[in-house]
C-alpha cells in the first residue's frame, strides 16, 4: 500500500509505502539540498531511490591515520565491516549540522568538536541515492565506539586502508569516498 505524503512548504506529494508512527521520516531532496518533501527511512532504501540527505564524519588524529568504526553484525547493509568514523541520515526537519552532532554522539560519544566542510556529493548503489555532506575533523579525542550500530573503531594508516587483505574488510562505499578525498582531508593537518 503506498501513502502520499505531503510537505506543505511547496505542496509536493512524494510516495512511500504505509508506515508505522515510529518509524523515522528523511527528507526528499534535490541535487543542491533543497527539500522536496518525506519519506518514511524505509522507503528510502527500497530500491526506488530518492535522493536523501547523508552525514559523513572523518576523524584524523594528527599522526595522519583515519579513524574507523566496525559495523554491528545486525546492520542491513555490510555488516561486520569497518566503515567511515560517522555516517547517518538527516531527519526530515533537522539541519545538516545538527544531524553530524547527533550522529557523532550517539556513534562514538563524541560532542565538543569544529568540523569542516570537505565536500558534498550524490552517492548511488543498488537499493538508494544519498547526498551526502562530508565533514573531517583533526585531533586527538577521546572516543567511546558502543551501541548497537558500532562495535568497535580503531584509526588506520593510509598503507593499511590500501592493502588488498584489509580492503575487504572495509565497506566499498568508504573506499570510494577516501580514494575521492583523502588529499582534501589530509590537507588539514
Amino acid at each position: 500500500m503506498q501513502d502520499i505524503i505531503y510537505s506543505e512548504e511547496n505542496d509536493l506529494a512524494v510516495y512511500g509505502p504505509a508506515t508505522g508512527a515510529d518509524e523515522e521520516m528523511l527528507p526528499v531532496v534535490d541535487e543542491h539540498g533543497v527539500v522536496l518533501g518525506q519519506i518514511p527511512r524505509s522507503y528510502a532504501h527500497s530500491g526506488a531511490k530518492p535522493l536523501h540527505p547523508v552525514v559523513h564524519l572523518h576523524i584524523i588524529d594528527r599522526q595522519g591515520r583515519v579513524f574507523l568504526q566496525k559495523r554491528s553484525m545486525s546492520r542491513s547493509l555490510w555488516p561486520g565491516r569497518w566503515d567511515t568514523a560517522v555516517g547517518g541520515h538527516v531527519s526530515f526537519g533537522e539541519r545538516i549540522l545538527e544531524a553530524l552532532c547527533r550522529e557523532a554522539s550517539e556513534e562514538l560519544g563524541l560532542h565538543d568538536f569544529n568540523p569542516s566542510w570537505i565536500d558534498t556529493y550524490v552517492y548511488e548503489s543498488r537499493t538508494e541515492r544519498e547526498l551526502v555532506f562530508v565533514f573531517a575533523i583533526i585531533g586527538d579525542y577521546s572516543l567511546n565506539p558502543s551501541n548497537a550500530e558500532v562495535t568497535e573503531g580503531r584509526y588506520w594508516t593510509e598503507d593499511q586502508i590500501q592493502s588488498p587483505s584489509c580492503r575487504s574488510k572495509i565497506t566499498p562505499n568508504f573506499l570510494s569516498e577516501y580514494k575521492r578525498l583523502s588529499k582534501a582531508m589530509q590537507a588539514l593537518l
